[in-house]
């Protein structure tokens, strides 16, 4: 048998703690001392301090853990409590990361409030004709579109593929707003004759005498920056925009996420 103390090193709990769950009834000493009071455990208690330990990481309170003990969990049946468990802190922490990067990405554009950007083009955008699948977002913030948006690529680049067509240029993307979110149009210019029956949409995409453009690098999560950047030189540079936006992916989602480039385009008048 092992004294509290020696029990507690092996079980990697506190003294404190098996006190705690003797008090509670969910982990009895197999021996208390009439005359001293010591607690004694056996190793084969380690099984169930296992147990009351992983339950309660669960979430679950010290009583639930307690019937569920008494109910002689199997553990097959513990180990997919646990495997639950594991996957939703996982999804967890990658909702806080992201929460975080946001957070982060938000105070990057306000350290650069008042800054003028000089790295804006006005120029002519022409027209294109892209091929393009469409779906939609729940709203423009970043989190949202990017997981609309990949697929409908990789969609659009196997649907490509079947019809034997090659993209000729730069990917196109742009948004409309709709009654229910934003909807997102992922194309890629084709040569193709409209008259064609495909499994996705064909479509002019007009072009445009005046749009504000800038260059952003690296991947369109973090572009919030780059876009009201945009804004604030067509507002301070007398332009006001006419509400039609277009990314156009100029190398983007080979090598590191850093080194891709996206020319944002917002069509301006005076």
């Amino acid at each position: 048998m092992f004294s509290i103390g020696d029990f507690a090193r092996l079980g990697r709990v506190s003294v404190r703690m098996l006190r705690h769950y003797d008090a509670l009834g969910l982990l009895r000493p197999a021996r208390v001392d009439p005359a001293t009071g010591y607690r004694s455990y056996d190793a084969a208690q380690l099984a169930r301090l296992n147990r009351l330990i992983a339950l309660k990481d669960l979430g679950l309170s010290l009583e639930q853990v307690g019937r569920i003990l008494d109910e002689k969990v199997g553990t097959e049946e513990l180990h997919g409590m646990l495997r639950l468990r594991r996957a939703e802190l996982a999804a967890h922490v990658a909702e806080e990361t992201a929460r975080l990067a946001r957070v982060e990405a938000r105070l990057r554009m306000i350290e650069t409030e008042g800054v003028m950007s000089t790295d804006v083009v006005i120029k002519s955008v022409p027209a294109v004709r892209l091929a393009e699948l469409s779906a939609t977002a729940e709203s423009y913030e970043s989190d949202k579109i990017s997981p609309v948006i990949q697929p409908l690529y990789e969609e659009l680049c196997k649907r490509l593929d079947a019809a034997g067509l090659a993209i000729t240029g730069p990917a196109v993307a742009y948004y409309e707003q709709a009654p229910d979110g934003v909807r997102v149009h992922a194309g890629a210019p084709v040569n193709a004759d409209p008259g064609g029956a495909y499994e996705f949409d064909l479509v002019d995409l007009p072009g445009a005498e005046q749009a504000a453009t800038l260059i952003h690098h690296g991947p369109m999560d973090n572009a919030d920056a780059s876009f009201q950047r945009l804004a604030r030189w067509i507002e301070e540079n007398g332009y006001r925009s006419t509400g039609l936006a277009r990314e156009v992916y100029l190398r983007y989602g080979q090598g590191a996420p850093e080194t891709w480039v996206t020319e944002l385009q917002e069509t301006v008048t005076r």
